[in-house]
């Protein structure tokens, strides 16, 4: 299972405040449901260093 590094958990943490505030700034009555998804993974991604897209990613490609 990936685990991700500090670097990795730092990355996904910035990118899930950059996405909320694009979603505060656009107005949550006006984003579509689906892009409350994308910083939900990432938070969860910092938060645990868990990310199910490097999983799958790495699935698909065959890498340890």
């Amino acid at each position: 299972m990936f685990k991700a590094s500090k670097a990795v958990r730092f990355f996904f943490l910035n990118t899930a405040i950059l996405s909320s505030v694009a979603i505060w700034l656009s107005g949550f009555n006006n984003v579509h449901w689906f892009m409350y998804t994308i910083p939900a993974f990432f938070f969860f991604a910092a938060a645990t260093g868990i990310c199910p897209g490097m999983i799958i990613a790495r699935k698909i490609f065959n890498e340890t």
